[in-house]
């Protein structure tokens, strides 16, 4: 699995530093052995962080200058988490992060961001003949067709459905919907129709700043 930065302290796992810790209830002060274990892991944590968004920076930045047109699946991040095994190393590659970034960096140098489905079966589809597997664990790393015999590498195969999905999807943001759904993949930048009711506030005064009107007093207008 691909880490933009190096993963969090195994160290500590995130627990208090040796020492006397402040307590509230009883009014202890922290001891200077625990104020300075703290103060470093709090430098070790934050260089952690900032390697990890510098790596993210680095590797958006550099895919979003080379190709016009990028394709993110749209994973189901907090299911795979609850993998105990591979929930700490999913947390760390910031899958988040990557999508924020590419949407935005997409647009700045002209290009367009893709999002497959979550349901799109980029794995279990033969990119050769189209069949779709029935079951494909993640510890199978090979892709065999039994319909055509091919077999490839799990994420080369899942690269070129993703590929020939743009083809058939040219134009929308999102694989499989009808309409373009804007650069982030998910419809935010969409402006939602007016329709029905909408408070519209009169126009001050001329003259005079007096104090502002409640809410039940703005006209209502309907919008066509």
């Amino acid at each position: 699995m691909w880490r933009a930065g190096p993963s969090t302290c195994g160290g500590c796992h995130g627990g208090c530093p040796a020492g006397s810790a402040p307590d509230r209830r009883t009014g202890q002060e922290a001891s200077k052995r625990w104020q300075k274990a703290n103060a470093d892991r709090s430098r070790a944590y934050a260089r952690v962080a900032n390697l990890r968004r510098d790596g993210l920076h680095k590797l958006t930045s550099a895919l979003t200058a080379d190709y016009a047109t990028i394709v993110v699946e749209d994973l189901n991040v907090a299911g795979m988490v609850r993998n105990r095994k591979l929930a700490k190393a999913i947390s760390d590659c910031g899958f988040a992060t990557i999508r924020g970034l590419l949407g935005y960096k997409t647009t700045w140098n002209g290009g367009r961001l893709v999002t497959a489905g979550r349901w799109f079966p980029s794995s279990k589809t033969c990119s050769d003949c189209g069949v779709v597997k029935a079951k494909l664990p993640l510890r199978v790393r090979t892709f065999e067709c039994d319909a055509c015999g091919i077999v490839l590498d799990r994420d080369l195969n899942a690269a070129r459905n993703l590929a020939r999905l743009v083809e058939r999807e040219a134009g929308t943001g999102v694989a499989g919907d009808p309409e373009p759904q804007g650069f982030n993949g998910r419809g935010a930048d969409r402006r939602t129709p007016l329709a029905g009711q909408v408070a519209v506030k009169r126009p001050p005064r001329l003259g005079t700043v007096g104090r502002q009107r409640p809410t039940a007093d703005r006209e209502l207008t309907f919008a066509h």
